[in-house]
């Protein structure tokens, strides 16, 4: 093979494709500038346990090597939330905090949202807020970011990780089963589900319905009538219901999927993404990770976004 040839899924930016990347990299950080948000730029690599702290599919995608200086087992990080949780842990501070970054990351493989294994990480990240408040600010933000690189007939997805979570602990769902029923939600496999709830010895019946209710605002109101003697789930709906309002009311597109499990696996509550015309695939994701902080002695409310500069510029 020849020398000039790069790995697979990695690739150069150069010419106008750099400099319109550089170009919409600098609209961002202003923005995020006038909004309050501290940018910061975390190193390329880390120790492996702040790294991996998240989720199992982090783990997949992070490449790790020994350092040859400490000999100690390193990595390059794959996503930016990990070294986020550091920081902010590293305040030791009760009030909120609001980050924003631009970063290149690496990743072991392609997944379903970014498009190339060294994507530019744009995100936006706000800490000590539980309040939905909150996330409707990061939602906010998000969709500016998008319209400010030329992005626009926004298409608003929101969802709740909470109410699968709710629904497999109400039922006592064992780990083994737990992580197979996700594996289906995830791949939004009906047949599968059937099969699922027919070998199960439990009542797994309103899983068959949650997996169904995706659509526009009417299908909140299926799902209060569907678990309207839960009242966890249906405070989650609440939330909901406030937050594409809002969106709603502000002239977006908003449409809503309660079967959502879509994420790096660390989120917690709330999940929400974007969409457009132009592209056949989600545009930008994020949600609420609380406590990701945890193992640095600081378990936060935590909200945020990201999406991948290099491929929206490139497009």
């Amino acid at each position: 093979m020849s020398s000039w040839i790069l790995p697979e899924g990695i690739s150069d930016l150069t010419g106008d494709s750099a400099l319109l990347v550089e170009n919409n990299r600098r609209s961002l950080l202003d923005l995020y500038k006038s909004l309050g948000y501290e940018f910061v730029i975390p190193p390329i690599i880390e120790n492996i346990e702040s790294l991996l702290l998240t989720s199992k599919e982090v783990d997949k995608k992070t490449f790790k090597f020994l350092d040859p200086t400490s000999g100690d087992l390193i990595a390059v990080h794959s996503d930016i939330t990990p070294q986020i949780a550091r920081i902010d842990a590293m305040r030791s501070t009760d009030e909120v905090e609001k980050y924003c970054y631009v970063n290149s990351i690496v990743q072991t493989q392609v997944d379903d949202f970014y498009a190339s294994r060294s994507p530019i990480q744009v995100g936006a990240e706000l800490y000590g807020d539980n309040s939905y408040k909150a996330d409707i600010e990061i939602i906010d933000l998000m969709l500016k970011s998008l319209e400010s690189i030329k992005l626009n007939n926004l298409i608003v997805n929101i969802g709740n990780v909470k109410i699968f979570n709710l629904l497999a602990k109400k039922v006592n769902l064992d780990e083994d089963d737990l992580k197979q029923l996700s594996l289906i939600f995830a791949r939004r496999s009906k047949p599968d589900l059937a099969d699922f709830v027919k070998k199960s010895s439990k009542d797994l019946s309103l899983f068959s319905t949650l997996i169904n209710l995706e659509g526009d605002s009417s299908v909140l109101s299926l799902a209060t009538e569907y678990f309207k003697d839960d009242k966890d789930i249906i405070n989650c709906i609440k939330e909901i219901q406030e937050i594409g309002k809002h969106f709603e009311d502000k002239g977006y597109k908003v449409m809503y999927d309660l079967a959502e499990l879509k994420t790096y696996g660390y989120h917690t509550g709330l999940i929400f993404s974007v969409f457009n015309d132009t592209f056949k695939k989600v545009i930008a994701n994020g949600g609420r990770y609380n406590g990701i902080g945890k193992v640095f002695g600081m378990e936060r409310p935590a909200t945020g976004f990201s999406f991948d500069l290099k491929y929206l510029s490139q497009v």
